[in-house]
């Protein structure tokens, strides 16, 4: 570390006294009092890099880098890239009016819904395959780019002003933009219709904004602290809005506040509760209440805009789905009568309720032994042996609405092909011993009467509620053994043609135990069903509380997002992730040996590694020297690299540490926010290793502050010129990955091969290596 100051024992502290409570009332880390340095001392080149211009230089010269580097060739590929197939068909959706459901949260998508129709997109282009054309189908699709192209190209100068506003030199500041304005992960992220550079953009601008509100702390209440104060709230809304691993940040904020509360609760500092009371008010208005109702406001135009039927009606209840113009359950949906002949799938797999002649085999694989009953399975395709007959276990009348079956019914399901009724005993299913099998018993045989009874339970309904066709979600529950009617995905063996199973759960809520009735096949006469006199179905249609249909999309977004657990061939360990030890294939054209390979700048990343290593060292041995009475670091430097790095890295463990809990899919650019966290740490510690001091005071100061010495960060020439060496090794690294970050030019394989720095990328059209021959 640079400077002459030398080791010193600490001298001991000595308690306050109660006259000193007063003047303690301050927070005693960023006081302005004398300048015991005179600035004019440092080298002419640092001197006039501190000055506003100079700052405004330097920021506008890495602005327009960004902008550079994120626009070009932003044209190509003309095809469908990656998640485009999702992100630029929501954008269709909105544009159509047409309902869809996604893990995310829609703001992000909403800005890409309206740069489309800024553009003049008519959102009749649907992306539905990765490598569509969209100069053959004339889409603009370079206007939706635009966007992520331009908050990632602004995410820049954000991070040269957290660090300028953090009191970092400007050298230090561009030393930490150049890291993420030289990557080439965020770059590729920001060159498509993706919602990473939306999330980093916000992200960042909350980062920010905290900064600036932390700032103010000498001048609580004040009409700026409030400003700051709602606009982090703002901003950390918008996060969260863009995708749902945005409540990291929420996250990192809500840890950050507990902590700042924490020191105001200090009675050395606020000796009335009052004090501390005011404090918490102000941040659960600024930081929960003003998001939570701009994270809401995103919803509502969602759902207002969404109005008619789409794609996304089927994951949702049916009472939603009635509120859509369009919509099937709307148009088609019947009562359910008695001796009606029905087709029932199931909600998740789509699989009818089948049965046929075959017979479940003597014994399993196992060697557990079944019934040898009739096969009752879930079959993908529509044919006959799906027909179930709705049979009464109660006189009715001989017609009207007596003869509707409702919620809480007890019926018999008669097989029309077999002439056999459902029936589940306690026997154990083909695949899972836990559960019940599912099998028939003749119709005319009345031995096993009971068990072929079955309660309808509907969803979200009331008692005396009509059993419909399309809207009707249920549960089939078995009356004597109370499982509930279930299927999973896995296939049954070659003996039921590997068709789904079909058994009995033993939790009668299970919520994937859900079926809907897809068609009323005919009635007890044998005719078809069409419109039944007064229950023709509403056209128009109906409204449901704004509240709960926020609550059943965000329920569903959890627990799809929690069900992302297929593997897929690029999904990597978040162990890795630091390390760049592995990238995501983007696109590829196989005639010009094109590809985009999601993979960041190895030495911006590494770097930040060996940041991160060192930052972790420093305060470890700091701990260690104060713990032996020897204070090695200068209060303010150890305030700094405390407080101000210290949330650095929190933002980056709150962004990165989850994932080690997650289950589901999980890739390379989940790591991109505490990426930029990293950033931030490698330029404090830069700083710290260059100099023994830092710029010094950087927070506003207030009517009762506290008096300290001044000081400025003294790097010296030093800084700049590992700032300039350090940007060129960082653009030439940027420039030879350029092929796999653009798409082009295409790459033979030898080429290829020279672009795989570490032997885990699995790059596309790589060249195989042959023995020489002897």
């Amino acid at each position: 570390m640079a400077g002459t100051s030398q080791f010193r024992h600490r001298k001991p502290q000595h308690t306050e006294s109660p006259s000193n409570i007063e003047i303690d009332n301050v927070q005693d880390d960023e006081h302005i009092g004398e300048v015991y340095q005179n600035p004019r001392n440092r080298n002419r080149i640092e001197q006039l890099l501190e000055t506003q211009k100079g700052s405004v230089i330097v920021v506008s010269i890495l602005t327009s880098l960004a902008f550079a580097l994120r626009f070009y060739k932003i044209n190509h590929p003309d095809q469908v890239v990656f998640d485009e197939v999702h992100f630029g068909k929501f954008a269709s959706h909105y544009l159509r009016r047409e309902y869809y459901f996604d893990v995310h949260p829609p703001f992000a998508k909403l800005l890409f819904g309206l740069a489309g129709w800024f553009v003049g997109f008519d959102g009749n282009f649907l992306f539905e395959t990765i490598g569509d054309s969209y100069t053959t189908n004339h889409v603009p699709y370079v206007g939706m780019r635009a966007l992520p192209a331009i908050l990632g190209s602004l995410t820049i100068p954000v991070v040269y002003a957290i660090m300028k506003e953090s009191g970092y030199s400007t050298v230090i500041a561009a030393f930490s933009a150049a890291i993420v304005l030289f990557d080439n992960a965020h770059v590729a992220q920001s060159r498509l219709i993706l919602l990473d550079a939306t999330l980093i953009f916000f992200m960042a601008l909350t980062i920010y904004a905290y900064i600036r509100f932390r700032k103010l702390r000498y001048l609580e209440f004040s009409s700026d602290w409030w400003t700051w104060l709602i606009t982090t709230g703002v901003f950390m809304a918008c996060t969260w809005g863009s995708k749902v691993n945005g409540i990291l940040t929420v996250l990192t904020i809500g840890i950050a506040v507990l902590i700042d509360l924490w020191d105001i609760l200090d009675v050395r500092k606020n000796p009335s509760m009052d004090h501390f009371w005011k404090h918490f008010s102000a941040r659960a208005f600024g930081l929960i209440v003003v998001p939570f109702i701009v994270y809401l406001t995103f919803f509502y135009i969602h759902f207002a805009i969404l109005t008619h039927s789409g794609p996304g009606d089927t994951f949702m209840s049916p009472g939603f789905q009635e509120t859509l113009l369009g919509n099937e359950m709307l148009l088609n949906s019947q009562e359910i009568h008695y001796y009606d002949t029905i087709t029932m799938r199931h909600k998740d797999t789509k699989v009818f309720l089948h049965s046929h002649v075959d017979r479940y085999p003597l014994t399993y694989e196992d060697g557990r032994v079944s019934s040898q009953g009739q096969q009752v399975t879930g079959y993908g395709h529509n044919d006959t042996n799906n027909h179930w007959q709705i049979i009464p276990t109660k006189a009715l009348p001989e017609a009207g609405r007596g003869r509707i079956v409702r919620h809480n019914d007890v019926i018999q399901v008669l097989h029309v092909n077999t002439q056999s009724h459902l029936l589940t005993h306690d026997v154990a299913s083909p695949l899972m011993p836990t559960n019940q099998e599912f099998t028939t018993w003749p119709k005319n045989d009345h031995s096993r009467h009971n068990d072929t009874l079955f309660q309808v339970v509907l969803l979200d309904s009331h008692d005396g509620q009509a059993w419909k066709s399309k809207s009707g979600y249920f549960r089939l529950i078995h009356v004597p053994t109370k499982v509930s009617m279930w299927t999973h995905a896995k296939q049954l063996p070659d003996w039921a043609f590997k068709q789904q199973e079909i058994n009995g759960n033993k939790n009668p809520t299970e919520k994937t135990a859900t079926w809907y009735v897809d068609e009323i096949i005919s009635d007890e006469n044998g005719d078809e069903v069409h419109e039944r006199g007064e229950q023709v179905p509403r056209r128009e249609p109906k409204s449901m509380n704004f509240f709960k249909k926020f609550a059943e999309l965000q329920l569903l977004m959890m627990q799809h997002n929690a069900g992302l657990t297929a593997s897929h061939p690029y999904a990597s360990s978040p162990i890795n992730w630091p390390f760049l030890l592995s990238g995501i294939s983007f696109w590829t054209e196989s005639e010009t040996q094109k590809q985009i390979y999601l993979i960041g700048n190895l030495i911006g990343w590494w770097t930040c590694v060996v940041a991160l290593s060192i930052y972790v060292g420093i305060l470890g041995a700091d701990l260690l020297a104060r713990r032996r009475g020897i204070d090695p670091i200068p209060d303010p430097a150890r305030n700094r690299l405390w407080n101000n790095a210290g949330f650095f890295l929190l933002v980056w463990g709150v962004h990165y540490a989850p994932f080690f809990l997650m289950n589901r899919q999980l890739f390379i650019h989940h790591y991109l926010p505490s990426h930029l966290a990293s950033a931030l740490i490698a330029g404090a510690v830069l700083n710290f290793v260059l100099s023994d001091t830092i710029n010094y005071p950087v927070s506003v100061r207030g009517p009762t502050t506290r008096l300290r010495p001044a000081q400025y960060s003294d790097i010296g020439l030093k800084g700049p010129v590992i700032l300039v060496i350090f940007e060129i090794i960082l653009f030439a690294m940027f420039v030879f990955m350029a092929p796999l970050t653009y798409g082009t030019p295409g790459l033979d394989g030898d080429q290829v091969n020279s672009k795989r720095l570490l032997t885990t990328w699995t790059l596309h059209f790589a060249a195989k290596k042959t023995a020489e021959a002897v």
